[in-house]
C-alpha cells in the first residue's frame, strides 16, 4: 500500500510551534511509517520525516511572509495531484481545495475534516462528497449535509509528553491568542481563584492581544511566555495545576487538552463542541459553563488523579489509536475499489 500524505504548507511539518493541522498530518505519516506503510509526505522542504518527502515550497507562507499563499497551495496541491497514479491512495489534510481536482484523478482519496472555518466551505464538501471519502475528527463536528466514512480523533505520540505527577502552583492557557479561545476568561478565572497564571501561544489577533491581554501581564502573576515549542510546551503541561480552556465556539477537537491530560494534568474547559467527547468530567477535568464555575473547579482540582488522566489520555487518543482508525477506513476504500 502506497499512501500520499498532504500536509497544509502554512507552517512546517511537524510545527516549530504552531501548526496543529500540520502536527496532525504529521502524526499521521510517522504513524503510518511505524505500522509499515510506504508513505510519502507533501509538505515544505523543511519538513522533517523518516518516509518520503515531495516538496516544491521551500518553506511555509506563515514563516516566510514574502510568499504568497495562495500561490504556494496552487503549486503545492497540483504537484501532488500530478503524481497521483504513483499512489493507492491519497490522505488529504488540506481541507476543501484538493477535493477540487479529485475528478480529474483515479487515485482515491479521503479527506479528514479538521474543522469548518465557514460555512461559505461547506458547497465544495457537498458536492463532492458522493465520489470523495470524508472523516471527521470529532463527532460534535460533523455536518449533517454530509456523509462520513468514520469519526477518527486526532492521535498524539505519547513519547513526546512527560507524566508529571506533582504539578506547580499556576493555572496554563496554552493556545492561540484570539477571543474565542479564552485567553481573557483565562485571566479572570486565575484573579478570582488567586493563582498565577502562564499564557503561552500564537498570537493570532493582535487587537484583542493588545487591549484585553497585554494590559495584565505583569511578569507576576499575569505571564505571557510567547509561542513555546514542543520541549516548553511538555513542561509547561506536566508543570500546571490544571489546563484552561474556556472556549467560546464549537471546536471541532482539542489538541492541547489531549497534551495536558497526557502530562498528567487536568483540564477546566468550557463545555463546548467536541469538550464532552476529550474531557471525561470530574475524572481528568471538569466541564463548566462560566468562569464562576470554573473557579469552583479550579478550588476542586485537588480530587482529579492525575495518573489517570495520562492513562485514559494514552488509551483514547494515542498516535497507534489513530493509526488503527485511518487504516480501517484505507481498508475500506481499496477494497470498494476493487
Amino acid at each position: 500500500m502506497k499512501i500520499a500524505v498532504l500536509s497544509p504548507i502554512a507552517w512546517r511539518t511537524p510545527p516549530r510551534k504552531y501548526g496543529p493541522w500540520e502536527q496532525v498530518a504529521s502524526n499521521i505519516t510517522e504513524g503510518l511509517l511505524e505500522n509499515g506503510i510506504n508513505v510519502t509526505l507533501f509538505a515544505t522542504a523543511d519538513s522533517i520525516t523518516k518516509g518520503k518527502l515531495e516538496s516544491v515550497c521551500e518553506h511555509s507562507y506563515s514563516e516566510h511572509t514574502e510568499l504568497d499563499p495562495k500561490v504556494c497551495e496552487c503549486l503545492h496541491i497540483s504537484n501532488m495531484m500530478e503524481k497521483a497514479d504513483k499512489f493507492d491512495l491519497i490522505h488529504n489534510n488540506y481541507d476543501f481545495l484538493p477535493l477540487t481536482y479529485s475528478h480529474l484523478i483515479r487515485t482515491p482519496m479521503v479527506t479528514t475534516i479538521h474543522g469548518f472555518s465557514s460555512p461559505k466551505i461547506l458547497p465544495v464538501y457537498k458536492k463532492y462528497n458522493s465520489t470523495n471519502t470524508y472523516v471527521s475528527i470529532s463527532n460534535s463536528d460533523r455536518s449533517p449535509e454530509l456523509d462520513y466514512a468514520a469519526t477518527v480523533y486526532n492521535g498524539i505520540n505519547t513519547d513526546e509528553f512527560t507524566f508529571r505527577s506533582e504539578p506547580k502552583d499556576y493555572l496554563l492557557f496554552f493556545g492561540r491568542i484570539h477571543p474565542e479561545k479564552g485567553t481573557s476568561e483565562s485571566i479572570q478565572i486565575a484573579k478570582q481563584s488567586g493563582r498565577r497564571l502562564i499564557i503561552s501561544g500564537y498570537i493570532q489577533n493582535q487587537e484583542y492581544f493588545d487591549g484585553k491581554i497585554k494590559p495584565f501581564i505583569n511578569d507576576n502573576d499575569i505571564v505571557y511566555v510567547g509561542n513555546s515549542g514542543p520541549k516548553e510546551r511538555d513542561k509547561l503541561l506536566g508543570e500546571a495545576y490544571a489546563l484552561l480552556h474556556p472556549i467560546s465556539f464549537e471546536e471541532p477537537f482539542g489538541l492541547s487538552v489531549v497534551e495536558s491530560m497526557l502530562c498528567g494534568t487536568p483540564v477546566i474547559a468550557f463545555n463546548k463542541g467536541s469538550m464532552p467527547e476529550l474531557i471525561l468530567d470530574g475524572k481528568t477535568g471538569y466541564l463548566i459553563n462560566t468562569t464562576d464555575d470554573a473557579v469552583v473547579a479550579v478550588n476542586n482540582i485537588r480530587s482529579i488523579n492525575r495518573e489517570y488522566c495520562r492513562e485514559y489520555a494514552a488509551s483514547k487518543f494515542s498516535r497507534q489509536k489513530m493509526i488503527e482508525g485511518y487504516l480501517e477506513v484505507y481498508k475500506k476504500i481499496l477494497e470498494t475499489k476493487k
